[in-house]
């Protein structure tokens, strides 16, 4: 017998007074293998049936190995069919594999289980095909079965993602203290321009601000080194205290300096902004004076500085003066026990502000091989040498990593040349979150004061004897770290290096 009871093709079945019927359609029902029905008299009734008609004319058996898979078929009203006494009817599909997965068909497969019905009749189990479930799970099609739960996205999932830590609200009040006191002098150049300018929008005050506009252009408190303006008791207020404590910074010396001396400090590194060098040198919350008696320490920065209003009057309170030359010799010539410096001492951020670029976290790469002015002067005026290393100093402030972004380095190195000032591109913490800011983070400073390396006083020193001071220094220097890298230094990614 033929796969297709009814002929296929277009002439045939119009002679038969046949409806057309295509040849897609007439392919699909070759398809499946065609049935034979027994019936229960053992007689063999070889109509073509269709699969999905088959619910209709009983028990479905489906041959599948040596095995035969039976199903209880549904009568014409959708009830189960029930069994008859004489006249029973079964149905058998030959063939073998998957017969189709439209809806309505028979899927056939291997023996999965047997068992019986209400009725006692033998119901049996199919196994689908491996690749049944595999083309179905993730199948979108309409009327198609999907296996896997698709969800939308988590509200607030974003929040949670945040790499952003806010700070508590129960923080104790002596931590808020603290970071006020850092964040007034992180802003103070910021803060007195800013006063400034409000003032200057006053017209009743033109008269009074004109005259000390033009004072602070032409005077030179900060280079006089006469130290007029010092304020000791300014310096020992007790906001500096909680300013040291925010990191915490602490001072160490590894030897007593004597106060019938003159000193020049070299500080190491410069880092970002050199709070530690500020907590230690500029204010006494680190016990400067208790430390090293009879010494009057001041702290050297940029000229320019001294010319920015109201920023200038805060500097000079606090001990500051300018880098320059002339201020220098100034200081380390005037005032102290004798009239001439004795006693008096500077500390000057030796590797500037371009040191500030190298200033990453973990290491420590200072500008010193080619700094050689500072030990000219110090053989100049007849002052002692003084190492001194912050460890923690460049670990307050992540900023852009020079190998990593070259030619924005380059660009730095250029403003730094025409301008006289760099630029770092830095981050750390905010006021109220940890991640965020302007803020330096909490880690600890500390600051190691070495020992003084004795020079002969020369005003005109050749550069034989210069180097050989500045080799001994550089050693004073290393000795420091290989001390004290072991207790401050633990979490460092490399060891100290001299980049220039």
């Amino acid at each position: 017998m033929s796969l297709n009871a009814e002929p296929a093709r277009p002439e045939e079945r119009q002679a038969h007074q046949l409806p057309p019927k295509s040849y897609a359609a007439a392919a699909e029902e070759a398809i499946a293998p065609e049935p034979h029905v027994t019936d229960t008299d053992g007689t063999t009734d070889h109509r073509p049936t269709h699969i999905s008609n088959l619910q209709s004319h009983g028990r479905i058996i489906i041959p599948s190995g040596d095995e035969t898979e039976q199903y209880e078929g549904a009568g014409q009203d959708g009830s189960p069919r029930t069994p008859t006494k004489g006249h029973r009817r079964k149905t058998s599909l030959k063939g073998n594999g998957s017969l189709g997965r439209k809806h309505g068909e028979v899927i056939a497969g291997d023996l999965f289980g047997q068992h019986e019905d209400d009725n006692g009749l033998t119901l049996a189990t199919v196994k689908p095909p491996a690749d049944y479930e595999k083309d179905n799970r993730n199948d979108t099609k309409p009327g198609r079965l999907s296996f896997d739960l698709m969800s939308g996205r988590q509200a607030g999932a974003g929040w949670q993602k945040s790499k952003i830590r806010f700070a508590p609200l129960n923080v104790p009040l002596q931590r808020r203290l603290q970071t006020l006191a850092v964040l007034m002098h992180t802003l103070s150049i910021a803060g007195t321009l800013g006063i400034f300018f409000f003032l200057c929008s006053i017209p009743l005050l033109w008269p009074i601000l004109l005259p000390y506009l033009i004072y602070v252009l032409f005077s030179n408190a900060g280079t006089s080194g006469e130290l007029s303006f010092r304020s000791d008791r300014l310096r020992r207020l007790p906001v500096w205290s909680l300013f040291a404590s925010y990191f915490p910074a602490r001072l160490h010396r590894s030897q007593e300096l004597e106060p019938t001396r003159k000193y020049v400090l070299g500080y190491h590194p410069h880092g970002i902004i050199s709070h530690g060098a500020f907590a230690a040198f500029a204010t006494e919350a680190l016990g400067f004076s208790q430390l090293f008696p009879g010494i009057t320490n001041t702290l050297l920065t940029l000229d320019s500085n001294f010319r920015i209003p109201l920023y200038r009057e805060y500097a000079l309170r606090m001990g500051l003066a300018s880098v320059s030359r002339e201020s220098c010799e100034n200081i380390l010539s005037k005032g102290g026990r004798n009239g001439e410096g004795m006693g008096r001492a500077i500390t000057i951020v030796v590797g500037g502000a371009r040191e500030s670029l190298d200033a990453q976290p973990g290491t420590l790469r200072l500008v010193l091989r080619k700094r050689q002015g500072f030990v000219k002067l110090a053989i100049r005026q007849g002052a002692d040498l003084v190492p001194v290393l912050a460890f923690g100093e460049n670990d307050i402030y992540e900023q852009l990593d020079p190998q990593s972004h070259p030619t924005m380095h380059k660009f730095q190195m250029l403003v730094k040349k025409l301008m006289g000032f760099t630029v770092p591109l830095f981050h750390a913490r905010g006021v109220f979150n940890y991640d965020v800011g302007m803020m330096p983070y909490r880690r600890p400073i500390n600051i190691v004061v070495g020992r003084p390396i004795r020079v002969v006083q020369n005003k005109h020193p050749d550069k034989e004897y210069i180097e050989q001071v500045h080799e001994k220094y550089t050693q004073e220097l290393l000795r420091l770290w290989d001390e004290w890298k072991h207790t401050f230094a633990k979490e460092r990614t490399a060891e100290l290096e001299l980049v220039e």
